[in-house]
């Protein structure tokens, strides 16, 4: 990912919210060929020096037939995202795009059963206690849980190279500033999420 100065964050606080926030990313290889495959992901801080990543794809995927231990993948998240017109500046511009992202670049390990049932158990978790009935793992009985097992090809990511943009109207006056957060604001989730951001670089 292309990050210009003025764009790069170090902030792993915001890593983790946009990583949290937008858990449904890409994981992309290059083993064979370059492959992608939407997933679910969440962060392991178990150990806060030695964060990785946790996802699982289908055993089918042609994806999981090529990845060993060892391998190099990308995870790429993408957080609040919106267009900025270049009607809302004071002068004549282009128009671009607003947006939050995180690319981590890290080395395959294979999970084990005991790995991918824990981390069945905490995905499920994080969504299934937002539900009016939930289902946990737990609720499913371990041999049915073990059985699906089998169709799922679990994953850690640790990483070798963490990327985090925050591309936020930066580089303008604060005119022009003030007014995109203004047409934001009147725009949708996502615009008004990022109108909230830049209000919040420049307090």
């Amino acid at each position: 990912m292309f990050i210009p100065k003025l764009y790069r964050s170090e902030d792993f606080d915001l890593m983790k919210e946009i990583i949290r926030e937008n858990a449904f990313a890409l994981l992309i290889s290059s083993a064979e060929k370059i492959r992608a495959t939407h997933s679910m992901m969440i962060l392991n801080e178990d150990d806060p020096e030695n964060m990785y990543v946790e996802t699982h794809i289908s055993r089918a995927n042609p994806q999981a037939k090529t990845l060993k231990d060892g391998d190099e993948v990308l995870c790429d998240f993408l957080g609040a995202h919106a267009y900025i017109s270049s009607s809302w500046y004071d002068h004549m511009n282009v128009s671009t795009w607003n947006y939050e992202a995180v690319q981590i670049h890290g080395t395959v390990q294979l999970m084990n059963p005991g790995e991918l049932y824990q981390h069945l158990d905490k995905l499920t978790s994080k969504y299934e206690n937002f539900q009016k009935c939930p289902v946990m793992v737990k609720d499913m009985g371990k041999e049915f849980v073990e059985k699906e097992m089998k169709g799922a090809f679990g994953l850690k990511i640790i990483p070798t190279e963490i990327f985090i943009k925050q591309k936020l109207s930066q580089n303008r006056k604060e005119h022009d500033f003030q007014n995109i957060i203004s047409e934001l604001e009147n725009s949708d989730e996502n615009g008004r999420k990022i109108a909230e951001k830049m209000k919040l670089i420049r307090k």
